[in-house]
């Protein structure tokens, strides 16, 4: 008897010994700041916390804090490498640049084939990055800014649909467009670029006053913007992610939305913060998304495979089906040539310029039409 209970006693302390040396796969947490739409973040964090039950059996308790990308980026030097989130999702990868200059990201370290897999750039005649060749972020999804408009508005006002940048500095359409400033807003910030990449300084900035000119509201957010056009408060949406309209269209709401020419694209790229209390939590969230599985989530809310293996695709009458109608039939930004005048080193040099230029050009003068 007593010899069972010294095996007994040993093979609980082998057992607790080695509960004490393993280590969990991973944390049972993960909190991430993005401005990417409640619509796509919560959908990808329910199926990652999903997910994370059914292969390791954790229970991640998953959350988000919903900001801006200029907002985020400035939150995020101010925690100066003690975060109060793991991981910073979506917007200007000029930003995600900056941070690594700072040393506020840490590398990404994905499994290879996953990053493999991703092309290196998109685009021409500037080619648009998808990773960071330094390791620092990783691109999830493909999306394009552009604009929306609400079509019998546009009807009563006796003017075509516009389907490129200039149709919007149509004089009938005076007070009628609704934006975000660049300084609250990625989508801005990257289509002001856009615009001054395509006119170059002068003459783009005489177009974004003549463009402000026929602004009836700047919105507190860059997701603000569909919600007017679609309510038919303003007749059309300047610098505008696709998802965020297509959730509107979702929502029964009449609006259309166009990827003019030199539309910027976001690879929405992710890293990981420096100091980050949940780097493993936070690593397998960023490879789950890169997955079929995580991919599937993210194109049927109309945003597009970051590699060419994957197709926008669902059974008829689908979400996704619905996603490839709204975008004019893209199923994949691979299939079809991407014209990119968006120059990223230009954009991180410009960025503290033009949001200064902005606010005494355009904000200080600003008059609601």
């Amino acid at each position: 008897m007593r010899r069972l209970g010294v095996l007994a006693l040993t093979a609980v302390l082998v057992a607790l010994a080695a509960g004490a040396s393993g280590e969990p796969p991973i944390e049972s947490e993960l909190a991430l700041i993005t401005p990417v739409s409640k619509f796509i973040h919560d959908a990808a964090l329910k199926a990652f916390a999903d997910y994370a039950k059914e292969k390791w059996g954790v229970t991640v308790k998953v959350s988000a804090i919903p900001a801006g990308t200029p907002v985020a980026y400035g939150r995020i030097v101010e925690w100066k490498g003690r975060p109060e989130v793991d991981i910073f999702w979506g917007g200007e990868s000029a930003l995600f640049e900056k941070l690594a200059e700072q040393k506020l990201l840490q590398k990404v370290e994905i499994a290879k084939e996953l990053w493999e897999s991703i092309p290196a750039s998109i685009g021409r005649p500037k080619p648009i990055p998808l990773k960071d060749r330094d390791g620092f972020w990783i691109g999830t999804a493909l999306e394009p800014y552009g604009l929306v408009y609400h079509p019998k508005k546009i009807q009563r006002l006796g003017i075509a649909e516009p389907k490129e940048w200039d149709d919007l500095l149509n004089p009938k359409l005076r007070g009628e467009v609704a934006q975000c400033a660049p300084t609250r807003s990625s989508s801005s910030n990257a289509t002001y670029e856009v615009i001054l990449s395509m006119y170059g300084e002068d003459r783009g900035w005489d177009w974004l006053k003549k463009l402000a000119g026929n602004t009836g509201h700047f919105t507190a957010r860059s997701r603000d913007v569909p919600t007017v056009v679609a309510k038919g408060e303003y007749t059309a949406g300047f610098a505008v992610p696709s998802y965020m309209a297509f959730e509107e269209k979702l929502a029964g709401f009449d609006i259309k939305f166009v990827a003019p020419k030199n539309a910027f694209v976001t690879p929405e790229p992710m890293a990981i913060l420096a100091g980050a209390r949940n780097p493993k939590a936070a690593r397998a969230f960023t490879e789950f998304l890169l997955s079929e599985r995580g991919q599937r989530v993210v194109m049927e809310r109309v945003l597009f495979p970051i590699t060419p293996k994957y197709k926008v695709q669902g059974a008829p009458g689908s979400t996704a089906e619905m996603a490839v109608e709204f975008t004019g039939g893209v199923r994949s930004y691979f299939d079809r040539d991407v014209a990119n005048v968006y120059d990223e080193a230009v954009a991180q040099k410009r960025s503290d310029a033009l949001k200064t230029r902005f606010r005494s050009e355009i904000e200080t003068v600003w008059k609601k039409p």
